[in-house]
């Protein structure tokens, strides 16, 4: 595809399956505009890894020449994606691994099964909570009751934010992705997040605890310790991807096995594991769609095309996912049974691969179970037609999940 005829990224979300299958049928490297903006998408698997580790793709938006020539400026709504601040997710090399090192001390396999205990009574919790809003045969929003508090609590309490502050900072994160949301508001709480969190950090200095905010202030790795900006920063994205992304693999899970019956008995009856269930929603419905951005620090070249210095690079997840080389001429089917589902790499690759990624696999593991084992007899309220994501173009966020917990009496 030339430069001159960009893939348009529809901000709609109209058709988002059709759009991955024209994505993919594009090339492996191909030119898309979003917003006006436009940029390489990688929806090959083998190139998103190749890329995803070649130190010439950087995150630091200072490479980008559209930003350094005053193309794009605040005022393009995903800019708040790519100017973050500064953490680890914007960072590269030995900066990167300076601001990661105490979320990945953090998380590691033992002291997340130590989480366990806690993800279960916070799931156990809101399953009264999902029974209390459905009792009666009424329509309940499995998403807003059930998919969305999980996670945010369980984030929250690993960096120690206040419960209490919860129904605010899930409202602000779903304005700042909204496309629907004017771009100065967007910049408005962008501003009101920034306080929000430097506060916390400096109540954390005054009086820490035994949260990993408190470890970010204390962490002196490489004899240089963060400062309060990359503590927030740090804090900011982790608990904005830490929720997000395990939202949505909750739900569209849910819904895959709600409209594959029979593999949903499948996995109740025990025929197939529950992380089968887990890595093939991570493949074929993903929690992200688009991940902004990355900036070639030279002339790079894949294959036949040669993406320039200062261009700006996207990961299309959701059409990676889909790479017939990978997984099959099926790779748009849903089946649990796919033997190469483990293969995704829905949560990155590389060294800025998502440091929450198992944490997010070990809540849906505790989560679907958990739901299924209480609503036997779940079923959508609506037909899945009539499903539609929020008007976000990065992440996988469908508005509602409406089900019923018992089957409604014909």
């Amino acid at each position: 595809m030339s430069k001159q005829c960009p893939l348009v990224i529809d901000p709609m979300i109209g058709d988002l399956a059709g759009e991955t299958t024209r994505l993919r049928d594009e090339g492996p490297l191909t030119r898309i505009e979003l917003l006006g903006v436009p940029a390489w998408t990688v929806t090959d698997h083998q190139i998103a890894r190749q890329l995803l580790v070649d130190p010439r793709l950087v995150k630091d938006i200072g490479s980008w020449s559209l930003w350094n020539s005053g193309t794009v400026t605040r005022e393009w709504p995903l800019i708040g994606m790519i100017d973050a601040g500064r953490s680890m997710f914007t960072v590269d090399g030995p900066e990167h691994r300076r601001l990661r090192i105490k979320t990945t001390q953090a998380l590691t396999p033992r002291r997340l099964e130590a989480l366990r205990p806690m993800i279960e009574r916070f799931t156990t919790e809101l399953l009264d909570d999902l029974a209390a809003a459905g009792s009666g045969g009424e329509i309940v929003d499995l998403k807003a009751v059930f998919a969305y508090p999980l996670p945010m609590r369980v984030i929250s309490e690993l960096m120690g934010v206040d419960r209490a502050d919860h129904p605010m900072l899930l409202e602000r994160w779903k304005a700042f992705f909204s496309l629907l949301t004017p771009q100065q508001e967007r910049l408005r709480i962008i501003e009101e997040m920034v306080e929000y969190f430097t506060a916390m950090v400096r109540e954390r200095v005054a009086h820490p605890t035994d949260d990993l905010t408190s470890a970010f202030i204390q962490a002196d790795e490489g004899g240089e310790p963060l400062t309060e900006e990359e503590i927030e920063g740090n804090l900011r994205a982790l608990i904005a991807a830490g929720h997000e992304t395990t939202v949505s693999l909750i739900v569209s899970a849910v819904r895959a096995l709600l409209t594959h019956p029979d593999q949903l008995k499948q996995v109740r009856s025990g025929e197939i594991e529950w992380k089968q269930v887990i890595e093939e929603t991570l493949r074929w419905d993903g929690p992200v769609i688009h991940l902004l951005m990355r900036f070639a620090t030279e002339d790079i070249v894949v294959g036949d095309t040669v993406i320039e210095q200062g261009e700006g690079v996207v990961m299309s997840y959701r059409a990676i996912g889909r790479d017939l080389a990978v997984h099959g001429a099926d790779a748009d089917d849903f089946d649990i049974t796919r033997p190469t589902a483990h293969r995704n790499i829905s949560f990155g690759y590389g060294p800025h691969i998502c440091p929450g990624a198992a944490l997010a696999r070990l809540e849906a593991a505790i989560a679907l179970p958990a739901l299924f084992e209480r609503f036997p007899d779940l079923d959508l309220a609506v037909p899945v037609e009539e499903l539609h994501n929020l008007l976000v173009l990065t992440q996988n966020d469908l508005a509602s999940l409406p089900v019923r917990l018992q089957a409604a009496v014909q």
